[in-house]
């Protein structure tokens, strides 16, 4: 019998043509393996994070922003590129997102992967989780819940709170480590803390599942938890 998985994608898509912050939901169904799915449910599993534009920058990287959002990815994407090479990692990050998603380039999920991992093996969270989730979907690498798991972690523990949600997924369903609530719980909560609702709703579903107990441990594994600090 097929496993009930949902996988929601918040992109946390940034959508720069748009100017605004649209949250895409991308659902999967898993029946030992990740595939599309257009259905719309109340909760989500992983969130797949494509950079947040913050607060703008004068300069290439603005200029870059602003390509997109008239939808010119030829102009965006060489930008892009001088970013990365001079060491930029948001930039890094966004061209895996380009290739994943095939924006002014073919789509080219191997190419995307190699994008993630050049970021993530120089500490970066965005490039991480990114990294993480290529693997548990198994898009352009060998599907690996295990390797997946190491990559958010290593995002989570470092205070990302999108690679906490997910890798609370990862323990309330048992991917690449063993089922474990309460883990679950205390992920996902540390994910909710900037008062996201989508990963709040996550936590209280959950927590319908667990004792009460179990949750009073999640909740005390949450308060003593700190971030790791950069070597």
């Amino acid at each position: 019998m097929s496993k009930a998985w949902i996988f929601q994608g918040k992109p946390e898509i940034w959508d720069v043509r748009a100017g605004v912050n649209q949250f895409e939901t991308m659902n999967w169904g898993v029946d030992n393996v990740f595939s599309p799915r257009r259905t719309v449910t109340i909760f989500g599993a992983l969130t797949a994070t494509l950079i947040v534009i913050g607060t703008p920058v004068a300069g290439p990287w603005d200029d870059g922003v602003a390509a997109i959002q008239r939808g010119d990815y030829a102009t965006a994407l060489p930008i892009w590129h001088r970013l990365a090479d001079q060491g930029d990692l948001r930039a890094v990050v966004y061209l895996g997102y380009m290739y994943q998603n095939g924006w002014g380039v073919p789509q080219d999920y191997v190419a995307a992967v190699s994008w993630f991992r050049r970021a993530a093996e120089l500490g970066d969270t965005n490039g991480q989780n990114s990294l993480g989730l290529a693997y548990a979907e198994g898009r352009g690498v060998a599907q690996d819940y295990t390797v997946a798991v190491s990559w958010l972690r290593r995002a989570a523990e470092h205070g990302d709170a999108v690679a906490q949600n997910n890798l609370g997924w990862m323990y309330f369903y048992g991917y690449g480590v063993p089922q474990d609530f309460v883990n679950a719980h205390m992920w996902i909560n540390l994910g909710a803390a900037n008062g996201d609702p989508e990963h709040l709703k996550s936590r209280n579903f959950v927590a319908e599942r667990m004792t009460p107990a179990q949750i009073a441990e999640a909740q005390r594994l949450a308060r003593e938890w700190k971030p790791k600090r950069e070597r």
